[in-house]
């Protein structure tokens, strides 16, 4: 991908969307009856990755972290690796601020991840050949029946300095920021699918590198990676040196109370129908588990009033023009947010299907030989990329 050239960069992004949503889940709610989700409550999830491991994730199979001064090391030299941690609580609406250096490495990913277990999704990833910009998806109920949800977002070498990317979720929306500048929003409203497509049940936190480019990958998964990795040039090492998890216990505003656990009170998937355990087993779901027209403010009251969000025509200090799915109702209330807005193209044939490993693929090829991928993984379609191309360059400039 060639961030400087606007018909590549349209295609790119156009293809690069076809990504597919987290296919794995320990048990989903929806489904059958699966055990409650241990809730953070006012208990925040921060870590500082330069002093150690932390208590707050657990490690994944085949996971084996270093840390140093620039943090937690995720480290890469065989197809077969994808270091992984995930954290053993949930928050029902939140933000996250994770700060990160992505791996560099031609069909190298790296990926902070929000996931349910019923499969909804709200992704940050990071192309390892790719030093310009960074990339935003979400996904309801593990649907990808469509993949014009994703978009691009330019920011000053990712692969070689630190940056602060952060997500912000509540019931009106879900808001994405680049060290504290808003890039993109989304709103219940506009969300594909309307409101029942916002990512809105209880969700872990995921953060990894994994083998896009390797050998035995589908070949739409290879070219968005922006090929095969070249494994003479490992190990390929991203950093994650910090991360702040608040948790709104089902809220749009951090929560004071002890909460226990979240749980699933019916089939349907909805926020509402989360039933929010009190630390002394009462139920707090009526009285806390309220929406407001707005996402409230984050980690701190003044974090969302001190956000700079981008204007239309101007990138912000961070390279980043902000994307929109629909204005915000947060920070960037004073600024109507329009560029760089997630495609539209869709696949006119082909199409990508989860394997239950956590990848995706084309429909009808083989499950690839790479141990399971527990966040969200690019796949695309020969021909739907194909169909990408056939837009033409008039329109793919259109789509930037």
């Amino acid at each position: 991908m060639h961030s400087k050239t606007f018909a590549a960069a349209a295609v790119a992004l156009a293809a690069s969307t076809l990504v597919s949503a987290q296919t794995s889940t320990d048990c989903n709610p929806l489904q059958k009856t699966c055990p409650n989700d241990p809730a953070f409550g006012k208990n925040s999830g921060d870590c500082d990755f330069t002093k150690g491991a932390c208590g707050n994730f657990d490690s994944l199979p085949g996971t084996t972290l270093k840390y140093n001064g620039n943090g937690a090391v995720f480290s890469i030299s065989t197809e077969a690796e994808a270091p992984t941690i995930r954290t053993g609580k949930y928050i029902f609406f939140g933000r996250i601020d994770v700060e990160v250096q992505a791996a560099a490495g031609v069909g190298i990913v790296t990926s902070a991840v929000l996931q349910s277990d019923d499969l909804d999704e709200i992704d940050w990833e990071w192309v390892g050949g790719d030093n310009a910009q960074a990339q935003t998806n979400y996904f309801s109920k593990g649907n990808t029946a469509t993949f014009d949800r994703g978009a691009f977002h330019p920011v000053s070498n990712p692969l070689s300095s630190f940056h602060t990317y952060s997500v912000e979720w509540t019931s009106a929306g879900v808001t994405w920021l680049i060290d504290n500048n808003v890039v993109r929003t989304l709103t219940a409203a506009n969300a594909e699918g309307g409101a029942a497509g916002l990512p809105q049940t209880p969700m872990q936190v995921k953060l990894g590198t994994w083998v896009a480019g390797r050998k035995d990958a589908p070949q739409g998964t290879v070219e968005w990676a922006g090929g095969y990795t070249d494994f003479s040039k490992a190990p390929f090492l991203g950093y994650y040196k910090s991360i702040s998890i608040v948790d709104y216990a089902g809220a749009d505003a951090p929560t004071s109370k002890s909460v226990k656990d979240y749980i699933y009170s019916d089939k349907t998937g909805s926020w509402q129908s989360i039933k929010v355990e009190l630390g002394d087993g009462s139920d707090d779901s009526s009285s806390d588990s309220t929406s407001s027209s707005a996402p409230a403010s984050t980690k701190t009251s003044a974090a969302h009033t001190s956000a700079k969000a981008s204007s239309t025509d101007a990138p912000s200090s961070t390279d980043a023009p902000s994307s929109t799915d629909a204005p915000s109702s947060t920070a960037a209330q004073a600024t109507t947010l329009v560029s760089s807005t997630p495609t539209t193209s869709k696949p006119t044939s082909g199409g990508a299907a989860g394997n239950g490993t956590g990848s995706a693929q084309p429909t009808g090829s083989s499950k690839p030989s790479a141990p399971p991928i527990p966040h969200s993984a690019g796949a695309r379609s020969l021909a739907a990329l194909g169909s990408v191309f056939a837009i033409g360059a008039g329109v793919a400039f259109a789509l930037l």
